[in-house]
């Protein structure tokens, strides 16, 4: 269950409407569920629906200039997926 409007604007010092345009919008998009009288509960399937549109955001908008980079740069994609990872 999601905090409350004024709970979740008290605990992080936010304005109040701000936090319920927000809900709102999250209850627009599918992403929460309002039970009357009960409160606000993440819908099921959100999580996956925000990774699908993060998803596609990268590949439409980063995915193209970091194929670039890497033809510029002569990378394969075996060599960065045997790379070591680094902090």
């Amino acid at each position: 269950m999601l905090p409350s409007v004024r709970a979740y604007a008290a605990a992080e010092a936010a304005n109040p409407l701000t936090v319920a345009k927000a809900y709102q919008q999250f209850q627009t998009e599918g992403l929460v569920q309002v039970q009357r009288g009960v409160g606000m509960f993440v819908a099921p399937g959100a999580a996956e629906a925000l990774r699908a549109r993060e998803r596609e955001a990268f590949l439409r908008h980063e995915w193209p200039e970091i194929r670039a980079r890497m033809r510029r740069l002569h990378l394969d994609p075996a060599q960065l997926l045997g790379a070591p990872e680094r902090a």
